[in-house]
């Protein structure tokens, strides 16, 4: 055994459990708006505990985790915790990332960890709507900023012909919309086009019709209960899909479903988890965390489902344009990607 070699084992261990609590940490920061308090100005815990109203005991413990790990910074002269401009825009700014939105997924998906451990013995599914609230609430505030920075400024401009359809006035059908964050971005950013977001998730639909009267484009945007398989109407200038094809058990019948809605000369949005079709090249830290994400939502959800698939977060090009293809689809360009997306534009 090589001494060396252990320690440095050991010491990964060491920052992996400690992240794992940390982790809980985060999501109590952002439940309570500690994160956007600190942003306000350093402070000790005390003074934390006054513009919060939190525990000043509590958050001494907080502060200390945080600044332990990374995610708050300590000026040693004065004793205050502060956040830098770069933690700051990451942890408390509206427009930022919202880092800490991600760990409250994965609190989520971890409460499943009982069903999760007794599928593996049975190959049983476990649906998308059996896992807890902090999953979908967590999800759609964290990919939501993304939308943002992207969506209209530079996902919908990459593909041929559509920023100027949908400012003319065109039909959207937003599959897997979830809480509706990506049908709202649309609507507000093309006044005369129509979108009709769907999931088959009753309650993320309930939520999404809110946002959308919150939103002032109820009027614009419609949602409906339904899967990616059965959802309503054809003609469709443009279909979206976001990081919700390798979720489905059966998604080359919901890619057909796709191609026949479509009007002659419309466009399939299709953004996916970006992977290589090598697995090896996937063992870095991305393709962790979406491997993890992957064993405890996505390869369950899609084995909950009829169809056969379970394809997973890291599926790789190669299987998404395979099931493009399966559905008759024969244009196939990847038009813009980030370490956590690839952008596809799929047309007949």
């Amino acid at each position: 055994m090589d001494h060396d070699k252990l320690m440095e084992f050991l010491g990964r261990f060491t920052a992996d459990l400690g992240a794992t609590g940390s982790a809980g940490l985060a999501v109590i920061g952002n439940r309570l708006g500690l994160y956007r308090a600190l942003a306000q100005g350093p402070a000790t815990p005390g003074v934390l505990a006054e513009r919060t109203g939190c525990h000043e005991r509590y958050l001494t413990e907080w502060l200390n985790n945080q600044a332990a790990g990374g995610y708050v910074s300590y000026d040693l002269a004065t004793g205050e915790f502060f956040l830098s401009d770069e933690q700051a825009f990451c942890l408390a700014d509206p427009s930022g990332p919202n880092i800490s939105a991600a760990f409250l997924i994965a609190l989520g998906y971890l409460r499943a960890e009982p069903r999760i451990t007794e599928a593996f013995r049975t190959g049983a599914g476990l649906a998308w709507h059996e896992h807890h609230e902090d999953v979908f609430v967590g999800c759609d505030a964290f990919y939501r900023p993304g939308y943002v920075a992207e969506l209209v400024p530079s996902w919908i401009p990459a593909l041929d012909g559509v920023a100027e359809k949908l400012a003319a006035g065109a039909r959207v059908a937003d599959l897997g919309c979830g809480l509706g964050s990506s049908s709202v971005l649309i609507a507000q950013a093309y006044p005369n086009t129509k979108v009709i977001g769907s999931d088959y998730h009753a309650e993320s639909i309930e939520r999404a019709r809110k946002k959308a009267a919150d939103a002032g484009v109820a009027d614009q945007v419609e949602f409906e209960v339904a899967t990616a398989q059965t959802f309503s109407g054809t003609g469709y200038d443009l279909v979206t899909m976001f990081d919700a094809l390798h979720d489905m058990g059966d998604p080359v019948n919901a890619a057909r479903r796709v191609h026949d809605a479509l009007a002659p000369d419309g466009t399939w949005l299709l953004v996916e988890p970006n992977a290589s079709d090598t697995v090896e090249e996937n063992f870095n830290p991305v393709g962790r965390l979406y491997y993890a994400g992957s064993t405890f939502l996505c390869v369950p959800n899609g084995l909950s489902q009829p169809g056969g698939y379970a394809l997973g977060a890291q599926a790789g090009e190669a299987a998404i344009r395979e099931v493009a293809s399966k559905a008759g689809f024969t244009r196939f360009r990847r038009v813009a990607e980030s370490p956590f997306n690839v952008v596809y534009e799929i047309r007949r």
